[in-house]
């Protein structure tokens, strides 16, 4: 089933006020910081950072997962013409397989945050506090939701990582990549216990070295929102 197009009653009225806040306390350049592919058993990770400006139209602009397809990619080219700086990262499967889900995962934030030209002097983040960083900066849980910059980096990843996940399912369409995105439907399982990994899955998660049939449906068959966050938010 399509995910009905989100309507303007849906979308968080002040989704700036963490910015606005920081601009009356001074702070310039703010920088919003997520990624996209976190939960998914195939794939990179990507992580992306923005710089919005003062006044920029948030029309359109919210949490990258509940919003359609069409809907990302017009709001992600709003932001790519009119934001101030845009950094984007990715990770391979093969950095993830050997340094681990979190540390490439920290380490993709950290680089697209020291990428940002002009450099930001205060640094919002979803969840996840990123060390290491010259900036001082604050995390905040569902900060994709709530912040503009922070929603704004997480539609920039989101789109760049679909993209790369369509280029990947012409090349192994069995799995359906074009709408699973790798993560682990029920479909996507039960394609990889019958054909095996391919080499942009991701052999260190929990069975997908030597995958085996599940009993019954302790997958879903589609990805909604809700159960895309609670994929992308486990732990490692």
């Amino acid at each position: 089933m399509a995910k009905a197009p989100i309507r303007k009653a849906d979308l968080n009225p002040d989704l700036d006020r963490f910015e606005r806040r920081l601009r009356a306390e001074g702070f310039r350049f703010i920088a919003g910081a997520d990624e996209a592919g976190r939960g998914a058993l195939a794939g990179p990770l990507v992580a992306a950072a923005v710089i919005l400006p003062d006044g920029f139209d948030l029309d359109g602009v919210a949490d990258s997962k509940m919003l359609t397809a069409r809907q990302r990619e017009r709001a992600c080219e709003r932001i790519l013409s009119g934001a101030v700086a845009v950094a984007v990262c990715k990770a391979t499967v093969r950095r993830i397989d050997t340094r681990g889900l979190h540390k490439s995962n920290m380490f993709l934030l950290r680089r697209a945050l020291n990428d940002l030209e002009p450099m930001p002097d205060f640094v919002l983040t979803d969840g996840w506090p990123v060390k290491g960083v010259p900036f001082p900066h604050l995390s905040i849980r569902k900060g994709d939701a709530v912040t503009a910059s922070v929603a704004a980096a997480s539609i920039v990843a989101k789109v760049t990582r679909d993209r790369m996940m369509d280029r990947y399912h012409r090349r192994f369409p069995q799995f359906r990549f074009d709408s699973n995105r790798g993560y682990g439907t029920r479909h996507h399982w039960d394609t990889l216990v019958r054909l095996g990994p391919t080499p942009i899955h991701r052999l260190s998660f929990k069975g997908v070295a030597d995958p085996k049939p599940l009993p019954g449906r302790e997958l879903p068959e589609e990805l909604d929102p809700e159960t895309l966050a609670a994929l992308d938010e486990a732990p490692d």
